[in-house]
């Protein structure tokens, strides 16, 4: 099983990021259902905010499971209000999850303990590292509820419990992944005339800093982009930031929201247009998996930062955005959290820690754009493919 919030929460990174893991596992020949049980209200994004309404959730994961193959293996309960299972495999689910080999619990996103639900072997599956990490260090309850809740741990973090990250990891701990990449998906087209490098990134988001050892560690990505601001008017490709470009004033938050997007306030609009970044509002094409897709295709590129918890405590993790880009041929320059103890860098995949290092990855794609393309896809195909991403995952948790 695996056990998401892609409906809660319906965008396309996340769309990815979930059927790309319960596709794959049913490409290897598993009998797998996609189940969805929270007691948050789900995201509307035609009416613009959470509410106690499973309408669009419930037609958006209908359509997102048959497109990416799983049919009607998959169900949704409404845990906010009736508890009402609905969708194909909504008399199954109880039985599945009692059942199953193992339940994926996608970023230990959903607290089955506090749904009236338990499952038989229900993991955690760490696609967002070091909140719980640190949380459960520091003795937080909340934390310790998620993930004490589980049978067994698996990570993105990479680094973590390594002596390349002082991070400790969370207990059960048993295998260290990263997210498997249906590749036929992603195919490798000619670069459009004018591309740019770009990327897709929340601005500014208040919440979930963590205190770690003394040290304040930041969610937000805004800080990061201000450290390589002026790139763009340091290298001749275009650079692009597709993000949230609502008025901040405009936007709402639903009780106990534990991360609040803030958007682009204008002054740092105008400081980021002053430096030749291109603004592009991506509401336009991230309620669309492949209207996504598409737009990382027609990419030369991507540039990106990555979160400061990340970047210092070296996490290894890497983004699941960026593992698409590699596969569609596109070469990645992205902020480093160490991720070069597991993944190659250098040629189609570049880490830096500097602008002055991320000027250089930059003219040395252009410099030979082709060979770098290659290499791109060349660390998809043995990094990220997800047959074989996902079939090491199953060894290691002895499946």
């Amino acid at each position: 099983m695996v056990l998401g919030t892609a409906a809660s929460n319906p965008y396309a990174g996340m769309a990815w990021m979930h059927m790309q893991i319960a596709a794959g596992l049913l490409r290897l020949g598993h009998d797998v259902h996609y189940l969805e049980t929270t007691s948050n209200w789900p995201y509307d994004p035609v009416r613009q905010e959470k509410l106690p309404d499973s309408t669009y959730a419930v037609d958006y994961l209908a359509a997102l499971t048959k497109r990416f193959g799983l049919g009607d293996r998959w169900a949704y309960r409404r845990s906010f209000s009736d508890r009402a299972w609905l969708g194909p495999s909504a008399g199954l689910a109880l039985d599945l999850l009692a059942s199953a080999d193992a339940v994926f619990n996608i970023a230990g996103a959903t607290r089955l303990d506090e749904d009236g639900l338990s499952a038989r072997n229900l993991v955690y599956f760490g696609t967002d590292p070091v909140i719980h990490e640190v949380g459960y260090e520091n003795g937080d309850d909340e934390a310790r509820g998620v993930v004490d809740q589980h049978d067994a741990v698996v990570t993105y973090g990479e680094n973590i419990g390594t002596p390349a990250s002082p991070l400790p990891p969370l207990p059960g701990l048993k295998a260290r992944t990263r997210q498997p990449v249906l590749l036929d998906l992603w195919p490798v087209e000619p670069v459009p005339n004018g591309a740019a490098y770009t990327t897709v990134a929340n601005w500014k988001q208040d919440g979930r800093e963590v205190q770690f050892r003394g040290e304040r560690y930041l969610w937000s990505k805004d800080v990061e982009f201000q450290r390589v601001i002026d790139v763009p008017t340091r290298v001749p490709p275009p650079i692009e930031l597709a993000t949230n470009l609502a008025p901040p004033e405009s936007m709402r938050y639903g009780e106990g929201e534990p991360v609040k997007t803030r958007g682009v306030i204008s002054d740092a609009r105008a400081e980021l247009e002053a430096n030749r970044w291109r603004l592009v509002d991506a509401q336009s094409f991230t309620l669309d998996p492949w209207s996504y897709r598409d737009y990382i295709v027609a990419s030369r590129g991507e540039f990106g930062v990555a979160r400061d918890l990340n970047v210092r405590l070296c996490s290894g993790w890497f983004s699941e955005r960026s593992a698409c880009y590699l596969a569609a041929g596109r070469p990645v320059v992205t902020q480093d959290t160490g991720f070069g103890t597991v993944l190659p860098t250098g040629e189609g995949l570049f880490a830096f820690r500097t602008a002055d290092e991320a000027v250089a990855a930059i003219a040395s794609i252009e410099a030979d754009y082709e060979h770098h393309s290659r290499a791109a896809r060349e660390i998809a195909e043995q990094y990220f493919r997800a047959e074989t991403v996902l079939t090491r995952l199953l060894e290691d948790l002895g499946l």
